[in-house]
C-alpha cells in the first residue's frame, strides 16, 4: 500500500469513530426532539386551558353586567383581570422558551395542573435546551474527527483525499455537516439535526461498507492540478446543495402539517419543527451558494476536459447530469423569486435538484460507464 500504512490505518479508525460519534449525536438529537415535542404540547395545553378559562370568565362577566344593569345601572362592571395572549409562539421558533406570555388570566397558577404551571414548563424547556446543546456539541466533535480522517487520509495517500468515490462521499458528507453546524448554531434550529444526520449517516455507511478503497495513488488521468481545483469546488457546491434539499423536504412536510394544526402520527413528528417560513429561508440561503459554487465546478471541469481530452464538452453522462442539476438549482431560485411559484412549487424543484444530485453521485458513478468512471470500484 502506498503512503504511510500507520497513518492510513489511523484514518480508517477516524472514519469509524466519526460514524460512531454521529450515531451518538443522532440519538441525543432524537431525545431532544421528543422532549421539545412534549414541552411544546404542554405549552399548548396550558394555552388551551387558560383560553377556555378566559372565555368562561368573559361570558360570566357579560351575564353579570347584563343582570346588574337592570337594577343598579351600567356602573357595575366586572374586571376579569389580566389578558391572555394565546397566540402560538413556540420555543422551537424563537429559542426563548418563555411561557410567561400565556401565564395570566382568570385562573391562578395554583388552579392549573402542576404539569402546566409556569415554573414546571420553564424547567422542562431548560432540560430540553440542555439536550439540544449536548447534541450540538457532539455534532461539532464528529465534524472535527471527520476532518481529521480526511487530513490523515490525504497525508497517507500523499494527495488530496478525493481520488475515488469513497473519499468523494466522505468529503461531501463532511462539508455538509460543517455547513449545517454553522447554519444551525441558533438554538431554535437544533431540531433540524435528526433530519440532516440520517441522510449523511446513510451515505457514510454505504461509502464505508460498499465503496471503501484502500489508500492508493491517483489514476494517471487524474494526475493534474485541475484535479483538486475542480473536485473540491464541485464537492463544496454539492455539500451545500444537500443541506438545501433536506431543508426543502422539511419545508414541504411542515406545510402539510401547519404549526398549531398538526394531526395524527405525522403531526406528532412535525410539532417540534420551526415554522415553514424558516425552513424555506434555510433552503433558499443555501441554494444561493450552491448555484454559483457548483456551477463554477462544472465550468472548471470543462476547462480541465479541454486540456485532458481536447474538448470542453462531450455530453458524458456525468457532465450531462451535472448540467441538469445546475439548471434545476437555477430554476429553483428563479421560481422562488417569481410570484405564484414561491412556496411548494419552488420547493419541489429544489427537491428534484437534490434527488438528481444524489443520482449523479451514486448511480452515474457506479452503474453508468463514462469518462468520469473513477469510483475506485471493480
Amino acid at each position: 500500500m502506498n503512503g504511510n500504512e500507520g497513518l492510513a490505518t489511523f484514518s480508517d479508525v477516524a472514519y469509524a469513530t466519526t460514524a460512531g460519534i454521529y450515531l451518538v449525536a443522532l440519538v441525543i438529537s432524537l431525545v431532544y426532539y421528543g422532549m421539545l415535542r412534549s414541552a411544546t404540547d404542554a405549552r399548548r395545553e396550558r394555552a388551551r386551558i387558560l383560553g377556555e378559562s378566559k372565555a368562561k370568565a368573559d361570558t360570566a362577566s357579560k351575564v353579570s353586567v347584563g343582570a346588574g344593569a337592570g337594577a343598579a345601572g351600567a356602573s357595575d362592571t366586572v374586571d376579569t383581570g389580566d389578558t391572555i395572549d394565546i397566540d402560538e409562539k413556540d420555543a422551537a421558533d424563537d429559542g426563548s422558551h418563555d411561557v410567561s406570555g400565556i401565564a395570566t388570566g382568570s385562573m391562578s397558577e395554583e388552579d392549573l395542573p402542576k404539569n402546566f404551571q409556569v415554573e414546571t414548563l420553564r424547567k422542562k424547556f431548560r432540560r430540553t435546551d440542555q439536550w439540544g446543546g449536548m447534541a450540538q456539541m457532539v455534532v461539532w466533535l464528529g465534524v472535527a474527527v471527520h476532518f481529521l480522517f480526511l487530513v490523515t487520509r490525504g497525508i497517507a495517500a500523499e494527495r488530496f483525499p478525493w481520488g475515488n468515490l469513497f473519499e468523494y462521499v466522505s468529503v461531501i458528507t463532511g462539508v455538509s455537516m460543517l455547513v449545517a453546524c454553522v447554519l444551525l448554531r441558533r438554538p431554535s434550529m437544533r431540531v433540524v439535526w435528526p433530519w440532516l444526520l440520517v441522510p449523511n449517516m446513510m451515505m457514510m455507511f454505504y461509502a464505508g461498507t460498499e465503496l471503501y478503497s484502500d489508500v492508493q495513488p491517483l489514476v494517471p488521468s487524474l494526475n493534474s492540478y485541475w484535479y483538486w481545483i475542480h473536485v473540491s469546488t464541485v464537492s463544496i457546491g454539492g455539500s451545500i446543495g444537500l443541506v438545501s434539499g433536506v431543508a426543502s423536504l422539511m419545508y414541504l412536510f411542515r406545510r402539510s402539517q401547519p404549526k398549531g394544526k398538526e394531526k395524527g402520527f405525522f403531526g406528532a413528528i412535525a410539532t417540534p419543527l420551526p415554522d415553514a417560513s424558516k425552513l424555506d429561508a434555510l433552503a433558499y440561503r443555501t441554494a444561493i451558494w450552491t448555484l454559483p459554487i457548483f456551477g463554477l465546478g462544472v465550468i472548471l471541469g470543462a476547462i480541465w476536459a479541454h486540456f485532458a481530452w481536447g474538448r470542453f464538452w462531450g455530453w458524458d453522462p456525468k457532465e450531462t447530469v451535472s448540467l441538469i442539476t445546475w439548471l434545476l438549482y437555477a430554476a429553483y431560485l428563479h421560481a422562488r423569486a417569481t410570484p405564484g411559484m414561491r412556496g411548494k412549487p419552488a420547493a419541489w424543484i429544489n427537491v428534484v435538484a437534490f434527488v438528481t444530485m444524489v443520482f449523479n453521485l451514486f448511480f452515474i458513478n457506479i452503474v453508468v460507464s463514462g469518462l468520469h468512471s473513477y469510483a475506485g470500484l471493480n
